[in-house]
């Protein structure tokens, strides 16, 4: 897992994020972050968080919903990396 997907957890995990489509989401991800990665260093590990199940696909469609939007939520398995590397980064 890189650093950048580690601090993705580590943000997830004390804010979700919600948006109308990725480029806004990925606008607020590094904004909560406070990191200086660009939205295409964001966006992969965004995808590499995926592929590890570790969120959920960030593009939804709510039932009786007319259009998607972009919501990063942590999964059982991410929201335990989360929990461990916050641990890990106590003093």
């Amino acid at each position: 897992m890189t650093p950048l997907t580690e601090q993705l957890l580590l943000t997830l995990a004390h804010r979700q994020i919600r948006a109308p489509d990725a480029d806004a989401g990925l606008s607020l991800l590094a904004e909560a972050a406070g990191g200086d990665a660009s939205p295409g260093l964001w966006q992969s590990a965004v995808a590499e968080a995926v592929a590890e199940q570790l969120i959920h696909d960030p593009v939804r469609l709510p039932a009786g919903a007319l259009q998607c939007h972009w919501h990063l939520q942590l999964t059982p398995s991410g929201t335990a990396a989360a929990q461990r590397l916050s641990a890990e980064t106590r003093p």
